[in-house]
């Protein structure tokens, strides 16, 4: 009885242990969050049009995020009622998160269509949506094509 309570006890743990999502992975979907929230709190009318990158290429992702970042300079809030939260989300999503990569990627900001900050917003989303989701395929080995 004793060694299957024990045998019990080193399963569950084992099993929380694989189930534990990696702080890369945790960080991308903090992030995605946090766009998701932006969301509520931009302004989408009468605004400027911003590059927004969809589907990049794995050698593109640190162009596309850097697109991205320098984008949200440009989002406004919708009022001044919710200049504070804006101003924190902003300045959260400017930190680099991304490791410097050497590859060289033939797109520019200015090759990505124009789109409205709602729709830039989800473009985001989906990105951060993406590294999460490849950061999980790493660290179990699986891969993500």
């Amino acid at each position: 009885m004793e060694r299957m309570i024990i045998f019990c006890m080193l399963f569950f743990c084992f099993s929380m242990v694989l189930t534990a999502t990696s702080p890369k992975a945790m960080k991308y979907k903090q992030l995605s969050k946090t766009i998701d929230h932006l969301k509520d709190v931009v302004k989408d009318k009468d605004v400027e049009l911003l590059h927004t990158p969809e589907n990049p290429g794995d050698g593109c992702l640190l162009t596309a995020v850097t697109c991205f970042q320098n984008g949200i300079l440009k989002l406004q809030p919708k009022n001044s009622q919710v200049n504070a939260t804006f101003a924190k989300t902003v300045k959260i999503l400017r930190r680099p998160f991304l490791p410097v990569s050497e590859e060289h990627c033939e797109s520019s900001c200015e090759s990505y269509e124009r789109k409205k900050p709602q729709e830039f917003l989800n473009s985001f989303s989906k990105l951060m949506q993406k590294l999460f989701k490849n950061s999980t395929a790493e660290r179990y080995g699986k891969s993500t094509i």
